[in-house]
């Protein structure tokens, strides 16, 4: 276990231990200050953008919508922020000439990080305005980055509001093209089809069976009447001693059986080929309404590009006449009279804090390379035995030197000896002298 477990002990450290911890802090913070005001002073400056309205709405809507504005800017800050742009800045300007050996991925990092871009939104979730802040070494470098970067956002923005509706525009109308196309194409196959189809045509159903029907009204009296000159000439046959009439009548029923056979074959192949006809009929019926949904289809495609061509047409239009949302400069950057500081503040916290933590590491580590009981309850806790008597040390005046008596004092831990309330009052007003400086 280490020599400190409690908070006695910890308290114990530092009462032992006090000049140590008392120099090193004063030294840590006494650095920390002096880089502190070796840190060059900052100056800051805000340009602000207005988002206007548009004045010409359709159907009383913005023909830009916040979401577009909030991209816009999105858009716009991660062009501003480009390498490119940033040496471009560097160099227009003359940044970073006191600075000849600073890198240039140093000049740019630098760069951005002095630069801020912060939105203000309005109760309805719209963009309002905004703020453009530069930071520089110099005041008039922080005006000129502000006021250069407030105007590149006018230029783009209003770039961007054009090219963004050329864009759509020119997407939607070739989309129309590609549509129509699309639907001509359609059309041609649907009529190449018809015409392949022509007598399976649906309006052309209803033909056919009429005409299927009348061929079989034929054909019943064609079979009658066959059946009537057959059952004659059946009955002329069975005479046993036949006439001369009956004879003659028998060569005219065969004439006329013949001739009935003869007309009996057309209509008979003429109503083979329809009903072959009105069996493809329905094959036709669900190709054709395939091409109906199919055309349909496009034609609700093409409604509504041409309704969404013409909106972008129009704001088209009125982003050429900067009519839409755009920004407006409300306030140009002003060169600043004073500083925003250097951050000295806030480094001599910072080196009072460290140089205090460094201070009790240093102590920690001197008792640890001194492992010495120091206390009863040190000793009861160590080695499980109560003492009886605890007998304090007791030190007499050294004939040593001054200097090294101090410095025997500060690593042998010897607070007893010199200590004293007017020195420690002078070393603390010594701390708060130094923060003093560094908050100034």
């Amino acid at each position: 276990m280490g020599p400190i477990q409690t908070v006695e002990d910890l308290l114990n450290l530092i009462r032992r231990r006090f000049w140590l911890l008392l120099a090193i802090t004063l030294i840590g913070t006494a650095l920390a200050v002096v880089y502190a005001k070796t840190r060059p002073a900052v100056f800051e400056s805000t340009a602000v953008l207005q988002v206007e309205l548009p004045m010409v709405t359709d159907g009383g809507r913005a023909t830009a919508t916040p979401v577009n504005v909030l991209q816009l800017l999105t858009s716009i800050e991660q062009r501003l922020t480009t390498r490119e742009n940033m040496i471009t800045l560097i160099e227009r300007h003359g940044l970073f000439a006191d600075a000849p050996g600073m890198s240039l991925e140093d000049k740019v990092d630098a760069m951005r990080q002095s630069v801020r871009f912060q939105s203000v939104t309005g109760p309805s979730g719209a963009l309002s305005a905004l703020f453009i802040v530069a930071r520089a070494g110099r005041a008039e470098d922080a005006a000129r980055i502000a006021n250069d970067l407030a105007q590149s956002v006018l230029d783009l923005g209003a770039e961007g509001n054009r090219a963004t509706a050329e864009a759509s525009f020119a997407f939607f109308k070739e989309q129309e093209s590609r549509l129509w196309q699309d639907i001509a194409t359609l059309e041609t196959q649907i009529a190449t089809y018809r015409d392949a189809n022509r007598s399976a045509l649906p309006g052309v159903r209803e033909a056919r069976q009429d005409e299927i029907a009348l061929i079989e009204t034929s054909l019943r009296v064609l079979d009658q009447e066959t059946t009537g000159l057959q059952s004659e000439e059946a009955q002329l046959r069975a005479l046993p001693t036949p006439r001369a009439t009956d004879r003659r009548r028998l060569e005219d029923i065969a004439q006329r059986l013949s001739v009935l056979t003869a007309q009996r074959a057309p209509l008979t192949d003429r109503k083979t080929a329809l009903e072959e006809t009105l069996g493809n009929t329905a094959e036709v019926e669900r190709a054709l309404s395939a091409y109906d949904r199919q055309m349909r289809q496009l034609q609700d495609q093409y409604s509504l590009v041409s309704q969404r061509m013409a909106e972008a047409e129009t704001a088209q239009s009125l982003a050429a006449r900067q009519q839409t949302e755009r920004f407006a400069m409300l306030e140009r950057a002003i060169t600043p009279d004073y500083a925003v500081g250097s951050g000295a503040r806030k480094i001599a916290i910072a080196g009072l804090i460290g140089s205090a933590g460094l201070a009790l590491v240093v102590a920690f580590l001197l008792d640890l390379a001194n492992p010495v009981i120091r206390t009863a309850a040190q000793m009861e806790r160590e080695l499980n035995l109560r003492p009886v008597v605890s007998i304090p040390e007791v030190r007499h005046s050294s004939r040593k030197p001054l200097a090294r008596r101090v410095i025997t004092t500060l690593i042998e831990n010897d607070a007893g000896s010199m200590t004293g309330n007017r020195t420690r009052l002078v070393l603390g007003a010594a701390v708060l002298a130094l923060l003093a400086v560094a908050l100034k």
